[in-house]
Order: C-alpha cells, then sequence, then structure tokens
C-alpha cells in the first residue's frame, strides 16, 4: 500500500544547503569569537583600563570574592563559569563587577557602621619551606602557630575571622588592642620551631568601616589591611594612617614608609608606617 509524505522545504536540496551554510556562519562566529577571547594584546589593553578604574584591580582573586552577596557573589559566577581560562570575556566581566564595588564603596553601599580594626598576618616563606617539610610537619606547625597567634585574639577580645593557610584574618573594636595582639603574637611565635626554618611572622592593620556579612567582613578596608600584611617585611608590622591616629605614638617606634607606587586596592591617600616597640 502506497503511502504519500507531504514534501517541506526542510526536504528540498535547497533547504538543506541554507542550513548547511547557517550552521558553517555560525561555527565560525563561534571560532572567531573564541579567538577574540583568548587574545593576549586585547586582554592586557583590558587590564590597563582596570588599573586605570576606580576600585580594586584585583578583583577576581580569591581574597576579593570572601562575600556571600553583591559584586563578591556575582565575581565568583564569573569565575567559576571561566575558570582557569583567563581571558578577554573574563577581564571586561570583573573590571565591570569592580567598578560596581567601587561605586558602592564610594556612595556608602558598600560600607559598614562601625569602625573595626582589621589585622592581617601570616609566615615569611612557609611556603617554601613546606615544599620540603613533608605534611606531618606542616601540620604540626600550623597547629602551634595557629596557637601562637589566636589566643593573643581572644585574650584581647578580638575576633579571628578566618583562618589563611598560613595566615590569619582577626578583627578588634579597639585599634590599641588590635596592636598589642600582633605584639604579642609575635613574641609567642618564637616558641614555634620547626626543622631547617625558623617562622618569623608579618602584619598588617587597618582602621575602617567594611561590610559585615555573616561572619566575614569586606570591601576596600579589608584589601587595605591584607595589602599591608603582604608589603610587610620579615617580623614587620605595617599600619595605615587611620590606625596609627588611634595609638599612642610615643609609646611606639614609628617609620613612615614610602614607595613610588601605591598598594593596589587601596586609598589613593593612604599613609604606611612601620611600628614597633621601643628598642
Amino acid at each position: 500500500m502506497r503511502e504519500d509524505h507531504a514534501v517541506t522545504d526542510e526536504d528540498t536540496p535547497a533547504a538543506g544547503s541554507r542550513a548547511a551554510r547557517a550552521r558553517a556562519v555560525l561555527g565560525d562566529a563561534a571560532r572567531r569569537a573564541r579567538e577574540l577571547d583568548r587574545s593576549e594584546g586585547l586582554r592586557a589593553a583590558v587590564q590597563r583600563v582596570r588599573r586605570a578604574l576606580p576600585g580594586d584591580a584585583h578583583f577576581g582573586d580569591p581574597l576579593s570574592l570572601g562575600g556571600a552577596k553583591h559584586a563578591e557573589f556575582v565575581g565568583r559566577a564569573v569565575v567559576d563559569l571561566t575558570g582557569d581560562r583567563p581571558g578577554v570575556t573574563r577581564e571586561v566581566s570583573l573590571g565591570g563587577l569592580q567598578l560596581w564595588q567601587a561605586v558602592l564603596e564610594r556612595f556608602g553601599g558598600g560600607a559598614g557602621e562601625r569602625e573595626v580594626a582589621l589585622v592581617f598576618t601570616d609566615l615569611v616563606e612557609f611556603s617554601r619551606w613546606a615544599l620540603q617539610a613533608g605534611d606531618d610537619e606542616v601540620q604540626r606547625v600550623l597547629r602551634e602557630v595557629s596557637e601562637a597567634w589566636e589566643k593573643p585574639v581572644t585574650d584581647r577580645a578580638g575576633t579571628v575571622v578566618k583562618r589563611l593557610g598560613d595566615g590569619m584574618m582577626a578583627a578588634f573594636a579597639d585599634p590599641v588592642e588590635a596592636l598589642e595582639a600582633v605584639f604579642a603574637a609575635r613574641t609567642r611565635l618564637a616558641d614555634v620551631h620547626a626543622d631547617g626554618w625558623t617562622p618569623r611572622m608579618r602584619a598588617g592593620l587597618h582602621l575602617g568601616r567594611p561590610r559585615r556579612v555573616g561572619g566575614d567582613y569586606l570591601g576596600v578596608a579589608v584589601n587595605t589591611a591584607a595589602r599591608l600584611g603582604d608589603r610587610a617585611g620579615p617580623g614587620e608590622i605595617l599600619v595605615s594612617g587611620e590606625l596609627l591616629a588611634r595609638l599612642d605614638e610615643a609609646s611606639l617606634r614609628v617609620r613612615r614608609k614610602r614607595w613610588h607606587t601605591r598598594l593596589k586596592g587601596t586609598p589613593e591617600d593612604l599613609q604606611i608606617f612601620s611600628v614597633d616597640r621601643p628598642s
């Protein structure tokens, strides 16, 4: 028995040819888009623009994405989608979020209500030593370091916000107590011993109004304290001018620090000082 089939446009050779051409055009467009996204020259140009924009040009690194909402939440989504494939799309997206975060901070949407003394500490050259020390020794040292650092924080009404591998972020209501805790932590660290390496601490302190999100703090104030900690030398404690203004300078040895370039992601007028106990 014969069955008749209706002939549609899609069944004709001409329609098949048009579909094939459309697929080819779309495939070529996708290929060109991927090539554009991978362009090192274009990505470098976008990065230069990001450095000129307000806000933290490092937005997108783990430090800047620790929050639970707003720009940090979307930023984590961008990083997750792009994975470890840096490209133009990723840089443009993070640049937009960087600008968004800066606007929030500028107009108060990103600032908290209370002043907080923020502290970042870490161990100098820990990663290099850890590569040779082995997991058991590394874990033992980190436990002892944690005990050495965290007790002075809690003893002075501070809060350990989070542990950062070989470092720590803490928050205090009182800047004086924050600095005293750092001095005590550095002293206690001298009792921690490791084979083939001498644990040394560096620290950065800043006073600001970060946003409180859950148990974490976010914003320019956090970035500033963290960058100060990154720039400090072995055994050195760097503080911002805002925090130093709340301390008794007569009881400290204070030295102004000047660099040709300012720290990324920090206020343009940031003043930095190295502080220590008198000799």
